[in-house]
């Protein structure tokens, strides 16, 4: 028998759905969505995905965009999730804030979606913290497609990183 496991939500400012994706067309530009809308996508997908998820109110959220919760057999918890509908390459403070929320909230994981991109110290930075996950706007388009039938475009394209000199 598979237990009953209960998630303490009123810790969050939870908001009413919205359905982004029934509005996207054939290759929308996430970055022209509005931020609200952006997030309730990221939420739909995490739906899409398998999991139970809430958008915050904007006010007051302590940076969660959304929650989501499994109550799997291997991942069973709480995830925070951010979204960043971004042109350019998202800061290191919205990687260290992601992992002072999730630890404050005493959640499972946190992940931080972007359009754009990660530096390499905001990828060394998560995989040290060990619950955190970064998902670029590559990883995100191919996710809409897998999860949400849709093809869309992130908007944003990473600069060429030169090789370093030896």
């Amino acid at each position: 028998m598979r237990p009953i496991i209960e998630f303490d939500l009123d810790k969050y400012r939870l908001m009413d759905s919205m359905d982004v994706v029934a509005g996207l067309d054939s290759r929308t530009v996430l970055t022209q969505l509005t931020p609200t809308e952006f997030e309730h996508l990221v939420r739909q997908l995490f739906e899409a995905i398998g999991m139970e998820a809430w958008n915050t109110q904007a006010s007051k959220d302590e940076g969660v965009d959304a929650v989501a919760v499994s109550r799997g057999p291997v991942f069973n918890g709480e995830c925070i999730i951010q979204a960043k509908r971004y042109a350019k390459i998202v800061g290191v403070d919205a990687v260290q804030a992601l992992a002072g929320v999730v630890e404050h909230k005493r959640a499972a994981k946190g992940v931080l979606i972007t359009t754009s991109w990660f530096g390499q110290a905001r990828h060394t930075f998560a995989a040290s913290h060990g619950r955190l996950q970064l998902i670029e706007g590559p990883e995100l388009v191919y996710l809409i497609k897998e999860h949400l039938g849709k093809d869309v475009i992130a908007g944003s394209i990473p600069p060429k990183r030169r090789p370093r000199a030896r």
